[in-house]
């Protein structure tokens, strides 16, 4: 049985009703409920729960929510949880009802949003509820027991009324500090290469993780003359859909004069899935190692990469 409360005023916006059933997703038991003041507890989440397909927790301020200039208020949301694994753009429209319990009368105080109004969650809103879901007076008046013995209960029952992505979108997230990683490619018996493509072993830059990509032949404009030269990201390290933008240098250490003489040659690129190379197909002459002596010593040749 449910029936409309005439003498509790409800948050605005919403109604509140008593009901003789308990709430059907969750329940939380607060036990010596007056020490989250005195301890200056500010928030209080609960444990995770599951309802509609997806994760929720409540969220308590049990002294009103200061950041949003509540006092004399107890303050009680209802927050999606691991939201991070839903599709770009998600949302999701819920109807939900939080639960008091009267634990004189064995009834529950109910609060929800006027007219069966629905509630919008998504990637920037992962919080809904009531700044003032019930006066602290009313809270601790002994004519409702809602307080006995220091203990309360509170409750929730969540109902997923749609979803839908909301299209495609993006985020550009730029590095304030960004670093340089080098990693160095050692390349045994480079005379005796073929035209085959040839990978470095993977490093890491970042969040992410590189090779360098050799064809000893040349490849594209530079087949039979030059030697091409590319820095590769690992696409398995990539979240679907993101790019990255790097500032890289590939250059052939010089061996003999304390690399003064290194040949490089710098470059900057966004790489993805469409693009996950960058580079240059002349790189050099493939006759370097006659006129650069020093780049090819005993036929090993080493090759830098600076990623940042």
């Amino acid at each position: 049985m449910t029936e409309v409360v005439s003498n509790i005023s409800p948050p605005p916006g919403s109604v509140a009703t008593v009901s003789d059933a308990p709430p059907i997703h969750y329940m939380v038991k607060i036990e010596l409920f007056s020490s989250l003041g005195k301890n200056a507890v500010e928030t209080y989440e609960s444990g995770v729960f599951e309802a509609g397909g997806y994760k929720w927790k409540l969220v308590l301020y049990p002294n009103g929510n200061k950041s949003n200039n509540v006092n004399d208020y107890i303050s009680l949301y209802l927050a999606m949880v691991d939201a991070s694994s839903l599709p770009r753009g998600w949302e999701v429209n819920v109807i939900f009802r939080l639960f008091l319990l009267d634990q004189t009368k064995d009834s529950y105080l109910v609060i929800q949003d006027a007219a069966g109004k629905e509630r919008r969650f998504h990637g920037l809103k992962l919080e809904c509820g009531f700044d003032q879901f019930i006066k602290l007076s009313t809270f601790n008046d002994a004519r409702y027991g809602f307080v006995l013995e220091d203990t309360c209960v509170l409750g929730a029952e969540v109902f997923v009324c749609g979803e839908r992505s909301r299209g495609k979108g993006e985020v550009l997230s730029m590095k304030k500090d960004p670093t340089a990683s080098e990693y160095a490619w050692k390349i045994v018996n480079f005379s005796e290469l073929d035209e085959k493509r040839q990978e470095s072993q993977i490093f890491s830059t970042g969040d992410h993780q590189w090779k360098m990509v050799l064809y000893p032949k040349g490849k594209g404009l530079g087949m039979g003359t030059h030697l091409s030269l590319y820095l590769a990201l690992d696409l398995a390290t990539l979240p679907a859909g993101c790019r990255v933008y790097a500032d890289y240098t590939l250059r052939l250490v010089d061996q003999v004069y304390s690399r003064n003489y290194n040949y490089y040659r710098k470059g900057r690129s966004w790489f993805g899935a469409s693009s996950s190379e960058s580079g240059w197909s002349s790189y050099i002459s493939l006759s370097f190692h006659q006129s650069y002596t020093y780049l090819v010593v005993k036929d090993i040749c080493i090759i830098e990469a600076e990623v940042m």
